[in-house]
């Protein structure tokens, strides 16, 4: 681990010399790059430094508790001896984390779908109360949400909602969610005043820039029509909502919810770069799937993670069995506590695997 640090605090020094060349100032695209690659290293860096700092006191604390002490000055360096002991333990720990391979799409902005799924019109009213969560969830953090296709139900739901979450690290705590997440409550469509069990599958995607999938003129087939809202009611009679089928993978993305035609045609290819990519993902993980699945799962929108109880106020993530009695809180946004589980038990099993190799 030692030798690894080493190398990582010898690149973060040569960075800061290149940082001040004369020549990659001059080159924004080089200067943005090593800027990233310093910023990432910055942590660990930070935590190396103070490791050597606490270890050099350590080995100073050691041999003066070699020495003939008094009584007094003895128990002072025992207790010195004990919380740098402590303190390097806890550096050790975190070192190691900082160390493990390290999500490349973490730092993304995301694209988010929502759809109804089993339940019909509730499945549709529970997509819009998911959706309004990611919301809140999205305020409380200061990321900016930015919609970019819905689908209303008849009563006011999503039959399915796409939007954009922009802010650092979004995808490093987003992705956890895609999955089945399944409501138990009394629907408003139920006048008998029994539970339903309904779903709405939600999918996370990291933004994907045009130069990691190319998408071809002639791969594609760009379609206008005229937005419409709920009911199929026009919104208006000018063809600006663009659908775009990438004819060689059959995948299909539309946006009707910008200003103008070549604003929709953007959003569009967005959503289908992010669709392209996902499917060559989950292909390549399928290549794998003799292996041990994750405990937090693969991300595959069918697989149901989530179970939100109304009546008992009670939210269930079947993943890592944790069960927190607040409902209401983590509808309303309050869902750090979920996350921050979901992402400790993925670093967890990260580092068994690392000490298994």
């Amino acid at each position: 681990m030692l030798d690894r640090l080493q190398a990582l605090a010898d690149r973060y020094d040569k960075l800061s010399e290149l940082l001040c060349d004369p020549d990659v100032a001059s080159d924004p695209k080089r200067l943005r790059d090593l800027s990233k690659e310093q910023s990432d290293l910055q942590e660990a860096y930070a935590a190396y430094t103070e490791y050597k700092e606490v270890s050099g006191q350590f080995e100073d604390a050691k041999a003066m508790q070699a020495e003939k002490l008094d009584d007094e000055m003895r128990e002072m360096v025992k207790m010195e001896l004990e919380e740098l002991t402590a303190r390097k333990t806890e550096l050790e720990e975190r070192i190691h984390l900082l160390l493990l391979p390290k999500d490349p799409n973490d730092d993304k902005n995301v694209i988010v779908e929502i759809r109804g799924a089993a339940g019909g019109d509730e499945a549709a009213l529970f997509a819009s109360d998911l959706y309004r969560m990611y919301m809140k969830y999205a305020d409380s953090q200061g990321w900016r949400v930015e919609l970019m296709e819905a689908s209303e139900s008849d009563l006011g739901g999503f039959k399915e909602v796409i939007f954009m979450i922009n802010g650092k690290g979004a995808y490093s705590k987003m992705k956890y969610e895609s999955g089945a997440h399944r409501v138990q409550r009394i629907p408003v469509t139920e006048s008998g005043g029994r539970i339903h069990t309904s779903t709405s599958t939600v999918a996370v995607m990291p933004e994907v820039e045009e130069v990691e999938v190319e998408i071809l003129d002639k791969d594609i087939r760009v379609d206008t029509f005229c937005s419409s809202g709920a009911g199929g009611q026009s919104v208006n009679t000018t063809k600006s909502a663009v659908r775009v089928l990438h004819v060689p993978t059959g995948i299909m993305a539309q946006c009707q919810d910008g200003k103008s035609q070549n604003e929709n045609k953007a959003k569009a290819l967005q959503v289908l770069r992010a669709r392209i990519s996902d499917m060559r993902r989950q292909e390549e993980e399928a290549k794998y799937a003799g292996e041990r699945k994750s405990k937090v799962g693969t991300g595959d929108r069918s697989e149901r993670i989530r179970t939100y109880n109304f009546p008992q106020s009670r939210v269930t993530d079947h993943r890592i069995g944790l069960t927190l009695h607040k409902l209401d809180s983590v509808m309303n946004g309050d869902m750090e506590e979920i996350i921050n589980a979901l992402t400790l038990t993925a670093q967890a099993e990260l580092m068994e695997r690392d000490n298994q190799q």
